[in-house]
């Protein structure tokens, strides 16, 4: 499947119009309102204090919420993670506990920062389970909370290999990949393991 690399989104399957345009134009014709999120996620944003959807956010989400497969590049700070968080839960059946999506990241440190945003969106959608899966961390507990369902999970690429080593972790259900920082985990040597245990499934690509 061939995504073009490119700092504004590019769907798989069609052209995107929005890539076309000046980025300020995008922004300013279109409010979290206009992305046809639903008002458990609207509410999460007016509360986190979100009003303008951020370039990255405002060119992405619509993609997203189709499920078709992007690859996106923003500066630090610009809301990466609610660009594709947002869509992800939108996106979720919450009365399937299984594991639906997946976010590979390559730190803890950022696995846990991927988490925390997730959950704080989740927050008014009914029992939204986000597990996080890294080393460094007993895998007993990891595996307990897996045991009881998980319909997100983030965690690093040696974690997660760990887990479908031990079966503890299945990927049948998974609609939704999110490489975080793909560009990193390719210099740590992670994508090898990501590429190898994810090829065969429905994966969203996300830089």
């Amino acid at each position: 499947m061939n995504v073009p690399r490119t700092s504004l989104p590019m769907s798989k399957s069609k052209s995107n119009d929005a890539s076309e345009q000046p980025v300020e134009e995008v922004v300013e014709t279109i409010g979290f309102r206009d992305l046809g999120l639903a008002a458990p996620l609207m509410k999460a944003l007016d509360e986190v204090g979100y009003e303008t959807p951020s370039p990255i956010q405002a060119l992405t989400i619509p993609h997203l919420l189709e499920g078709l497969d992007v690859l996106g590049h923003a500066p630090t700070g610009t809301g990466k993670t609610a660009a594709f968080a947002l869509p992800l839960l939108a996106r979720l059946n919450p009365r399937d506990f299984g594991t639906q999506a997946l976010i590979l990241c390559p730190t803890r440190e950022l696995a846990s920062q991927v988490a925390s945003e997730i959950r704080r969106l989740a927050r008014y959608q009914q029992n939204i389970k986000v597990v996080t899966l890294c080393g460094g961390q007993s895998i007993g507990p990891q595996i307990g909370s897996l045991e009881h369902g998980a319909h997100v999970v983030v965690g690093t690429p040696g974690r997660i290999k760990d887990h479908l080593h031990k079966e503890t972790l299945s990927l049948e259900r998974i609609s939704t990949l999110v490489l975080d920082e793909a560009d990193r985990m390719l210099e740590m040597g992670f994508i090898a393991v990501s590429y190898t245990h994810l090829r065969a499934h429905e994966t969203l690509r996300y830089l």
